[in-house]
């Protein structure tokens, strides 16, 4: 990939999605995500922000962090659910080809 479709930006937003893996139940300060991303606190802020905006990350009731929203794990789970699909039709084909035709 070339170097002019990297933008800081959008890198650091990624990271700050990074960091917060876990950390699901006391979330992160700004602070510490800033430290852990290697940016500003104000940059952080805007980018955990973002992240709410669109309902990857939230707030922890508790003790006002940032953590990741279900929603991410929730995707998670989409991907091993299709992938269980994928390995039961595989497992059919395979079964298809394998049992012995002379059997009734």
């Amino acid at each position: 990939m070339s170097a002019r479709y990297i933008s800081d930006s959008q890198q650091r937003i990624l990271k700050t999605v990074l960091v917060l893996f876990g950390h699901e139940i006391d979330g992160l300060a700004p602070g510490q995500v800033a430290k852990l991303v290697g940016t500003s606190a104000s940059n952080a802020t805007r980018d955990l922000a973002n992240l709410i905006h669109i309902g990857i990350a939230e707030r922890v009731p508790h003790n006002d962090n940032y953590r990741l929203a279900p929603m991410f794990g929730q995707k998670a789970l989409a991907i091993l659910h299709s992938l269980d699909r994928a390995a039961n039709r595989v497992e059919e084909t395979r079964q298809r080809f394998t049992r012995n035709l002379n059997q009734p």
